[in-house]
């Protein structure tokens, strides 16, 4: 390759870390790149597809802004509020403004019952006032008294444990319409010690798991954060976010180019080569902050047991349908109701696995009086067929649950199709075991990090976490221009 082809970019002074390219453009590269920049090292990201963001997408529809990717954050984590208002987005935060969720089951809406965690309830009073679970159902949460304790051993699947001790209605109709709005999987994979953690811990430590709940339940009522709402959304959507982390990036000097994919990943005597389509950047550090299928292939002569381990990892794609509507076409319970959407079980057999009632949920999405804009989601690990069927097929058998669900007939006025293939990560049982073995192979490269969904949560407080471990196990070991060891 001619010297002239060659990034300019150059390593800083040895031993320290002056230069670092982020692979990725997702939420966790742009954070592990605001990071960096904030510690003064200078850096590069690098970005395979045309735009910034990855799971986070602002878009319009009918003149309105609307998400296309994730529309809410935790607010409960402190990390994606904080980055927001490190970028200048602090006074853009808005709690929902309703959190009266249902779900379509058995036949009906029935109100989301309180008391329960992530599914698995603590009392059964809300639970049986709701209708969601039969007579039958309820009785077999109570008799958990009768079991004798459950060992969990390392790990175990979500599904399969609460079924155990709770019945598999308590699985079907709550546990799984819930983990499948955060994972798009299926709780009976999914492993209990990744995905809910406080979960995992509470049945360890209790013998009965509905008294374990009771007991994360006083705890979170009694922290500083039971005051405030559980999720946060910003003001013209939440994929604002990575167009202001990516300002603020630009702003302070780094390099991020879109269309840019990496084709090699190669160890030098001063550090780290990067290969795209048009040059080599030299660096002193690589973050990887892309899907399992990217990583894997960068690390295939580096780290082949890490890229293994990164093969094995499976995908869930899905679909959000949006639509926009007249708002005096519509039926009161979505026009009028204030609820913020349902979701739906699985076992139901519906094409729709949730709706977002957009224009109800956040008063920003609400700001035009003539206007409603509501969206569902499609497909989820395993559940997939729905997913080869054309955009307006998709919007038709939207239209047909939504009307069985809420009595709507009302034609949407516009539509979009945000097809998101592979885009959750699953994590089975023995994820955290995978996650640590990828880990332990990569910190045998020196200069080299990962972060992103699949490894340590897949919310996007939890990826900007997972993008401040990495910068932060760089700028340790190697320490930046001017600072000492």
């Amino acid at each position: 390759m001619r010297a002239a082809d060659r990034c300019t970019d150059r390593p800083g002074p040895p031993g320290h870390l002056g230069h670092v390219v982020v692979i990725g453009g997702g939420i966790a590269g742009l954070a592990a790149a605001h990071r960096l920049l904030a510690d003064g090292v200078r850096v590069t990201l690098l970005e395979a597809g045309p735009r910034l963001g990855g799971k986070l997408y602002a878009g319009e529809l009918a003149g309105a802004p609307v998400d296309l990717g994730a529309e809410s954050v935790l607010a409960r984590r402190p990390e994606a509020l904080d980055l927001a208002k490190a970028v200048g987005l602090g006074d853009a935060l808005q709690a929902p403004a309703t959190a009266t969720a249902h779900l379509w089951t058995r036949g009906a809406l029935r109100p989301m019952p309180r008391g329960h965690v992530m599914g698995v309830p603590g009392e059964l009073g809300p639970l049986a006032a709701s209708g969601v679970l039969s007579a039958e159902g309820l009785a077999r949460i109570g008799a958990e008294r009768e079991l004798p304790p459950a060992e969990l051993g390392e790990d175990v699947a979500v599904g399969a444990y609460v079924a155990a001790r709770l019945g598999h209605e308590v699985v079907d109709r709550l546990v799984e319409p819930l983990l499948g709005g955060v994972y798009a999987g299926n709780s009976y994979r999914l492993s209990m010690r990744a995905a809910v953690p406080q979960l995992f811990e509470a049945a360890r430590t209790h013998r009965s798991l509905t008294e374990g709940v009771r007991e994360l339940q006083r705890r979170a009522a009694a922290s500083p954060q039971a005051a405030g709402p559980v999720f946060a959304g910003i003001e013209g959507g939440v994929g604002r976010l990575p167009e202001a982390v990516a300002d603020a990036c630009r702003a302070a000097g780094a390099r991020l180019r879109t269309g840019t994919p990496a084709r090699g990943l190669l160890r030098t005597a001063g550090g780290w080569q990067v290969v795209t389509d048009d040059g080599v950047t030299e660096a002193d550090g690589v973050v990887l902050a892309t899907p399992a299928g990217p990583a894997a292939r960068l690390l295939d002569g580096l780290a082949p047991a890490a890229a293994a381990e990164l093969r094995a990892v499976e995908y869930a794609s899905m679909a959000l349908v949006t639509m926009a509507f007249r708002r005096s076409e519509l039926p009161a319970p979505v026009a009028e109701g204030g609820a913020s959407g349902f979701l739906v079980p699985p076992v139901d057999g519906r094409t729709v696995k949730a709706s977002t009632f957009s224009s109800n949920k956040w008063a920003w999405s609400g700001a035009d009086p003539e206007l409603f804009l509501l969206r569902t989601s499609v497909g989820r690990h395993g559940d997939e067929q729905d997913l080869g069927r054309e955009d307006g097929e998709l919007v038709g058998l939207s239209l047909t649950d939504l009307g069985e669900a809420v009595g709507l007939t009302a034609r949407p006025v516009a539509t979009t199709v945000t097809r998101w293939d592979g885009g959750l990560p699953q994590y089975p049982v023995g994820h955290l075991g995978r996650v640590a073995r990828i880990r332990t192979a990569v910190a045998a490269l020196p200069g080299l990090a990962v972060c992103g969904a699949l490894y340590d949560g897949v919310g996007i407080p939890a990826c900007v976490a997972s993008a401040d471990r990495a910068a932060q196990a760089l700028t340790a070991a190697f320490g930046t221009p001017g600072t000492d060891h």
